[in-house]
């Protein structure tokens, strides 16, 4: 039996082509509950489609839909990526 080797990092530390799967979300009250409303829950794949050329926003794919989300979002998540 082999272990997968993973890295936990905030989403906003991804690049462009990267992706991973949610590990938690945290945040101020409110902004947990409208990023979990964009389907950003524990256990979710995503991916990183590009960054804006002065970084911010970055567009994400998460459940087959593209989203663009501001890099302070990015921050409040951690996800878990292949090492």
């Amino acid at each position: 039996m082999t272990m997968k080797s993973v890295i936990n990092k905030r989403l906003a530390a991804l690049e462009p082509g990267e992706g991973g799967r949610i590990v938690s979300v945290a945040g101020a009250p409110g902004s947990e509950g409208r990023l979990a409303d964009l389907g950003f829950v524990s256990g979710t794949d995503l991916r990183v489609i590009r960054v804006a050329p002065l970084g911010d926003p970055v567009e994400i794919e998460i459940r087959g839909t593209r989203l663009c989300l501001r890099r302070r979002d990015l921050e409040q998540i951690r996800v878990e990526v292949p090492a």
